[in-house]
């Protein structure tokens, strides 16, 4: 059994080469495409991945998006946690260590 992969507070998430947020006009719906394949998102998967910009922390990423929502830091923290570990087994989000 593999262990999922462990972002850690100071990670830095990005979206890697060839992989782009964009609006699906004909359906008015926000898509992660990455090549061959594309994957809907709701308005909390929309929010994280707009944030990500490949120089804030996951930390601090959680921070912005709990000022935002009005949120406990924690609990956003570890929704943020889970659902970038789906896309980073999927190869849709990279994570660059702490310098």
């Amino acid at each position: 059994m593999t262990a999922a992969p462990l972002i850690a507070p100071e990670d830095v998430p990005y979206l890697p080469r060839g992989v782009r947020l964009q609006d699906d006009r004909v359906r008015g719906i926000r898509v992660l495409q990455a090549p061959e394949r594309a994957m809907q998102l709701d308005a909390i998967g929309d929010a994280i991945l707009s944030e990500l910009d490949g120089k804030r922390s996951l930390d601090s990423i959680a921070a912005a998006l709990a000022a935002r929502y009005h949120a406990p830091v924690e609990q956003i923290a570890g929704d943020i946690r889970d659902f970038l570990t789906g896309l980073i087994e999927r190869r849709m989000v990279f994570v660059k260590g702490a310098p």
